[in-house]
């Protein structure tokens, strides 16, 4: 790179919301990777980065559709690169990427960072920006859905639920944050009563120990019930026009209950909003003890590609 080539410095203050798309890291196999990208910041706070994984399309086929993959961590921790334990990362994106999708993962503040509804806010950044600079990217902006586990699962549910509302203004503004499909991997629906149904002993450790739903909120359901409802998915069902939903949730699951999943069902169904409740039988948290997990990542890829308009090779 010549002088001449070398990109102006932004001595702008403040400083920027959000950073454009570095060069892509690109495969043999012409895969796109950009890794650690600055798509919202806050004085004060780390900023927030998303790494992008996009599959080699033909000019026929063009841009691919793209799939954000929210973390879970019981909203106090977890890491954009990492899905749980269970599910190894060659699988989970593996598997979506070789099935046309392109990945975009995202850190958010954790609760002890900011309270809800930040990790929304954030999200939603996160979908203005793929939308915002989609070209640069490399996939289609018309077409994002959104995929996650245990808190992330919760917080697709809500980005699913509540286009143009709790937007908040982080990074990109002025960006749909409407998706096409959703994904809910054993997520919370309804805050109050899984606060009410949560382990008491396994809240984080320390001399002031507290719980999930308590640092999520600021306060307990108890002291906080218009955040709860608002954190809650099933107050925003009633609409009708939602998105398709998959729910995948372990009958088994000691940290949020089955029934978190059914009710979510129930009220999508009541709506007339199309939606699948995938039981796994006796299957705990992140999906422990279950018999194919392959399987459910399968799945969830046949009908987020299926709803983005992909044919997959099965």
């Amino acid at each position: 790179m010549t002088q001449s080539e070398v990109p102006p410095i932004d001595m702008s203050w403040p400083p920027p919301r959000f950073l454009p798309p570095p060069l892509a890291r690109v495969d043999a196999d012409g895969t796109r990777h950009f890794e650690g990208v600055t798509y919202a910041t806050t004085f004060g706070y780390r900023p927030r980065l998303l790494d992008a994984h996009i599959p080699a399309t033909t000019e026929a086929q063009g841009p691919p559709p793209v799939v954000v993959w929210i973390h879970g961590g019981g909203w106090m921790d977890g890491d954009r690169r990492y899905p749980p334990p269970t599910v190894p990362a060659e699988l989970l994106f593996g598997t979506t990427l070789a099935a046309g999708l392109g990945v975009v993962t995202v850190d958010y503040r954790h609760s002890l960072e900011a309270p809800f509804p930040a990790q929304l806010h954030d999200v939603k950044a996160a979908i203005r920006y793929v939308r915002h600079f989609a070209e640069s990217l490399g996939v289609d902006a018309e077409r994002p859905a959104v995929w996650g586990e245990s808190a992330g699962g919760h917080l697709a549910a809500l980005a699913g639920l509540t286009p143009g509302r709790l937007e908040g203004d982080q990074g990109v503004t002025g960006e749909d944050t409407s998706v096409s499909a959703v994904v809910d991997w054993y997520g919370v629906s309804d805050v109050t009563a899984a606060a009410r149904a949560f382990p008491a002993q396994l809240a984080a450790p320390g001399p002031d120990a507290i719980d999930p739903y308590t640092a999520l909120l600021g306060g307990s359901p108890a002291e906080q019930p218009e955040s709860a409802r608002a954190a809650s998915p099933v107050s925003y069902t009633a609409d009708g026009d939602n998105p398709p939903f998959l729910l995948i949730h372990g009958t088994a699951d000691g940290l949020v209950p089955f029934e978190q999943s059914v009710a979510l069902a129930d009220r999508l169904r009541a709506s007339g909003s199309p939606v699948e409740l995938v039981p796994v039988e006796g299957a705990d948290h992140i999906f422990l003890g279950a018999s194919d997990i392959p399987a459910l990542v399968r799945r969830s890829v046949e009908f987020l590609a299926g709803h983005l308009g992909v044919k997959t090779s099965n």
